[in-house]
């Protein structure tokens, strides 16, 4: 006989899930027992659920398929939960399994009882499934895996009672093949190209599958034959960039530079993405970012096969067979003197070798990063796209799973490394081939510009303190070598080249912690609100310049 957790197994490899990210309790252990059963499941043991959600999403951005997580009852999905927030807001695809008690022992309210269905709905609206019996699990899991891979990708969550999982007689159940994806209509089609043809300035925001390399140069084909400018959106889940593939300008996070980027357009055609809003409220400015002289139009929905829809529009405008616009080959020179976060952007731009995995959430440290990568080697650029921090050193864990012949470099910033700093744990576990930079800056920059922003220029000590982590500074170095990765740090441009060099011609992991003054010193903070207020009232040539030296 076959109990509910070997059946269950059975059905997720059939189904193509090959890697589970586990952080297993007594509930999950008839399931943990089953991998040893199925040697096409790899399991991945992280430290904090957090790592484990993070890293399945990070697997499946780029092994455009789901993978697996395994939590154990409501504690550890909610430890979970930001990184799942993340992955929905990214549209990825994740099969999330929480262990719950056994459906006999629920109604004694023993000490981890909870509610776990209610905390899974924010994270997973379109599919939470409490699993009642043995002979139901299979074709339960069976549906969880159809729903996540659809599109849009989805988190969805199977909570599996633990008698459900050891009692005997599961079934294993086979997932039908994904259907293709529909393509925007003629209707919709001709529309956008009325819209492109009337003479008014267009353009694209393109996000999600129409910004790999297909999509882009659909999209540039179009941009070139018929004057279209392209934007992607402010956090992609994933945008293939560098030499050789069009160049798209991301929205800017500060919704005062996003509306000036939009301010001279009367369409905007969205491609798999969503108008931009504000990412918060800000006393007297407004959440949607659109101007209101801009029409707004939609050719393909996330639902929508959104390549396939931009060749159709390209064909109707005549422009399939125009040459797209190319990022050139370029490379920042080797930087030199004492380090900055720029330079130290400067140093992964120059050494970056072909094929990399970019894993972005250095916040304000980053702000040179696009400049100064843009022609460089192809690679592939994963971003914070729900906001909730601690994603980057986890997708770096899941992008280096599904990627093992890719380097993977993750960008991080000193805050939001201390939410899932396990994860370098897991790196060392698993060997994985990643080289992790932190940014010690010893500063929330991006916390202490948002205090001016939202209005609240007169912020006392006290208030000042919960933004600053410079006592005691954290030694990054140290703690990714008690967890088993190879690590040094760096004060000088010249030492900050030299470990990226060595990390890239040895296997992995590493850390490089880059000691940096703040991106966003005391002079640009005061500096960076009056900026913002007065940058829509500039005329355009200098705003446009400001613009570009702000938020490059």
């Amino acid at each position: 006989m076959t109990n509910g957790a070997q059946a269950l197994m059975k059905t997720l490899v059939d189904a193509g899930i090959e890697v589970c990210f586990t952080n297993p309790g007594t509930s999950e252990m008839h399931f943990v027992a089953a991998l040893d059963g199925e040697p096409k499941m790899r399991a991945v043991l992280a430290m904090f659920e957090g790592v484990a959600t993070g890293a399945a999403d990070g697997y499946a951005r780029m092994a455009d398929k789901p993978a697996a997580t395994l939590l154990h009852l409501g504690c550890g999905l909610g430890n979970g939960l930001a990184n799942l927030h993340n992955a929905r807001k990214g549209k990825v695809p994740v099969v999330n399994i929480v262990g719950d008690h056994a459906t006999y022992h629920v109604k004694y309210d023993a000490q981890l009882q909870s509610d776990i269905e209610s905390v899974a709905r924010n994270v997973s609206p379109g599919f939470v499934r409490t699993s009642k019996s043995t002979g139901e699990l299979c074709q339960d899991a069976a549906d969880a895996v159809t729903a996540a891979r659809g599109l849009p990708g989805q988190v969805a969550t199977l909570i599996l009672p633990a008698d459900v999982s050891w009692s005997e007689g599961g079934v294993p159940c086979k997932t039908p093949a994904q259907s293709p994806a529909p393509v925007a209509d003629d209707t919709t089609v001709k529309a956008t190209a009325d819209a492109i043809r009337n003479g008014r300035k267009t353009a694209f925001l393109l996000g999600g599958r129409a910004l790999r390399e297909p999509g882009l140069i659909a999209a540039a084909r179009i941009a070139a034959h018929n004057g279209v400018t392209l934007f992607a959106e402010t956090f992609p889940t994933r945008i293939e960039r560098g030499a050789g593939l069009p160049p798209v300008e991301r929205i800017a996070y500060l919704a005062e530079l996003a509306t000036l980027q939009l301010s001279e357009y009367d369409n905007l055609i969205l491609v798999d993405a969503k108008a931009p809003v504000s990412f918060f409220a800000y006393p007297d400015k407004d959440s949607y970012l659109v101007p209101d002289t801009c029409k707004v139009h939609t050719l393909a929905t996330p639902e929508q096969d959104s390549v396939a829809s931009l060749n159709l529009l390209a064909d109707v405008l005549g422009a399939r067979n125009a040459t797209p616009v190319v990022q050139p080959a370029a490379c920042p020179g080797r930087p030199r003197g004492k380090l900055t976060a720029e330079k130290v952007c400067k140093a992964v731009g120059h050494l970056l070798p072909e094929n990399a995995i970019i894993v972005d959430e250095a916040i304000t440290s980053g702000l040179m990063l696009n400049a100064l990568t843009a022609g460089a080697p192809k690679h592939d650029l994963l971003t914070l796209t729900g906001g909730a921090i601690g994603q980057g050193l986890p997708n770096a864990v899941g992008a280096a799973v599904a990627c093992p012949d890719r380097p993977v470099i993750a960008l991080i910033g000193d805050g939001t490394a201390m939410y899932t700093i396990q994860a370098l744990w897991t790196m060392a576990r698993e060997t994985l081939n990643i080289t992790s930079i932190i940014f010690n800056n010893a500063s929330y920059s991006i916390l202490n510009v948002e205090l001016e922003r939202v209005g609240a220029e007169e912020a006392g000590d006290k208030a000042k303190s919960q933004l600053d982590i410079s006592g005691p500074v954290v030694d990054f170095a140290r703690l990714a070598q008690g967890m088993g990765v190879h690590a040094v740090r760096v004060t000088t441009a010249e030492e900050m080249a030299k470990a990226l060099e060595y990390a890239l011609n040895n296997p992995g992991p590493h850390l490089i912690e880059a000691v940096v003054p703040e991106s966003l010193n005391g002079v640009k903070r005061k500096v960076l609100p009056w900026l913002l207020r007065t940058l829509p009232s500039l005329p355009r040539p200098v705003s446009k310049a400001l613009k570009k030296k702000i938020a490059p």
